[in-house]
């Protein structure tokens, strides 16, 4: 089976790709459109040069290896960033894999990216695509693709995670629980500037606590990203 979870950046996605690597059934692949989106937008992102060397830019062969690459484990887990679906990425390929939507809710997503980059967008935490990348799925099989929160994640863990594995026809594994610190083979050539936290971790972090207060400059795009967080909302686990 292979896996593909959408998720928008800064939505505990690492964490959960951790969570999934940490089963012995279980192969990650860590954003492979990285370098197909910034190949396609001219973006400038940190550490370029390194995610450019690391891919291929060219999303054909990227999708070919996701849908029939060689796989050597009964599972493969595809963490992929909903914003990197840019026009350009054919979509239908999609139709071939497992799709799942890892939400968070706007106020979380913007305090942390804010945090990492200077430039901080709709567009660039990935909401809309999301929003779209579910309508795709819908209409490509006829079935509503699973969706989890993250912050259901952090507050019961195992509870979630045997939904999740229940809704992905796949079963349950303790080890999802935990895993070794420190980084991984799979983790993309971008995990020096975004993984320090969850390198350091062992688990899931403690339960969220209250919704941060965002700056005035964020608050636009929170209430631009709300109604599309709600929508997905209603579907979780």
């Amino acid at each position: 089976m292979r896996i593909a979870m959408w998720s928008g950046p800064r939505n505990l996605s690492t964490a959960t790709m951790r969570s999934f690597g940490a089963r012995a059934d279980t192969s990650c692949v860590d954003e492979p459109f990285y370098a197909a989106y910034l190949s396609l937008t001219g973006l400038i992102h940190p550490m370029q040069d390194e995610i450019m060397a690391s891919q291929p830019d060219d999303p054909k062969t990227v999708i070919e290896a996701l849908t029939q690459g060689p796989v050597d484990t009964p599972i493969q887990y595809q963490k992929h960033m909903t914003h990197h679906m840019v026009d350009g990425i054919p979509r239908r390929w999609m139709k071939e894999v497992r799709n799942a939507f890892l939400i968070r809710h706007p106020a979380r997503v913007l305090t942390s990216f804010a945090k990492k980059m200077d430039e901080v967008s709709l567009e660039a935490i990935g909401f809309p695509l999301q929003a779209q990348l579910f309508d795709t799925v819908c209409n490509l099989t006829g079935q509503r693709p699973l969706v989890v929160d993250s912050d259901d994640i952090l507050a019961a863990p195992e509870d979630t995670l045997r939904k999740v594995c229940h809704g992905l026809d796949i079963p349950w594994d303790p080890q999802m629980l935990s895993w070794p610190s420190g980084p991984r083979p799979e983790d993309g050539a971008w995990a020096p500037h975004w993984y320090e936290s969850v390198n350091a971790s062992t688990g899931f972090a403690a339960p969220p606590g209250p919704l941060p207060d965002l700056p005035d400059a964020l608050k636009p795009i929170l209430d631009a990203a709300m109604p599309i967080y709600e929508r997905l909302a209603r579907y979780k686990v």
